[in-house]
């Protein structure tokens, strides 16, 4: 899923590899490894994970699953310090979504990928980096192929403010401002959206 970098108003995206590791480290190393020590690893957590991984802190396992290519987010630049990501892959590659059973009673037609976690540093918050690192995720997609892709942020009631650190994959309007499609919930308080994205064909070139 490599693809030539893109730039979302003026910030450089770059996929997440073994080249942009150490940013990605770095970003992750400055919030203590990020949701509590995740290290974004939880929606790649399955039972028929490979053993090779099991037993593995989160950040050798996420560094791994970079160094195999079985990890892919949008990685957000502000020179060359990385303030944001989103994670995004198949669902083959991110199985374990919350409420999964509940999503697979309600699937129609499976995506081609689905975003599932963004990430942004406290220093950038509320301004507008989400949707930045989102886009970046479409473009990168894009690049990948294109398809159905879905994502499921917290749809929250209309006047209801939530701390910026609590929401890992952003907000329904934010989403809906993005392009994407309500389709249903998916648990308490979170939603199924989707958005086709046509296939880039200037990436192959």
């Amino acid at each position: 899923m490599d693809a030539r970098d893109v730039v979302v108003d003026g910030f450089r995206i770059q996929p997440l590899s073994p080249l942009t590791w150490d940013a990605f480290a770095d970003l992750a190393e400055r919030h203590n490894g990020v949701w509590g020590g995740c290290w974004c690893t939880y929606f790649h957590l399955y039972p028929e994970l490979d053993e090779e991984f099991r037993g593995l802190d989160h950040r050798e396992f996420k560094r791994r699953l970079v160094e195999a290519g079985r990890t892919h987010a949008a990685l957000v630049f502000d020179g060359d310090v990385a303030v944001a990501w989103a994670q995004f892959g198949t669902v083959d590659e991110l199985q374990n979504i919350h409420h999964r059973k509940e999503w697979e009673r309600g699937l129609e037609r499976r995506p081609d990928f689905r975003i599932t976690c963004l990430f942004v540093d406290r220093d950038h918050r509320r301004s507008g980096m989400a949707s930045v690192a989102v886009r970046g995720a479409l473009a990168l997609i894009a690049a990948a192929g294109g398809g159905l892709v879905e994502s499921y942020p917290h749809d929250l009631p209309v006047g209801k403010k939530t701390s910026a650190s609590f929401l890992y994959n952003a907000t329904r309007t934010m989403y809906e401002e993005l392009g994407f499609t309500y389709q249903r919930p998916k648990g308490k308080g979170n939603c199924v959206m989707t958005t086709e994205v046509a296939a880039d064909t200037s990436a192959a070139s």
